[in-house]
């Protein structure tokens, strides 16, 4: 079941690619979609969003939780 969160601070590509890594390194398993214009990554996969959002915030980035 894919769950979207809001992150903020992605200015560029590389911004996404961070973002993508990170998340993977911690679910390796996970399908990860970035939009960089809306902030929205979701996430395809069995994790915790608390696992997620530190995977995020060590990147580098803000994470806003969960958008429903």
């Amino acid at each position: 079941m894919a769950k979207a969160y809001k992150v903020s601070g992605m200015t560029c590509g590389g911004c996404v690619r961070s973002v993508e890594r990170a998340i993977k390194a911690v679910a390796p398993d996970s399908e990860i979609e970035v939009d960089l214009a809306s902030g929205k990554v979701s996430v395809e996969g069995t994790v915790d969003e608390q696992v997620i959002a530190k995977a995020v915030e060590d990147a580098g980035f803000d994470f806003g939780g969960a958008i429903v």
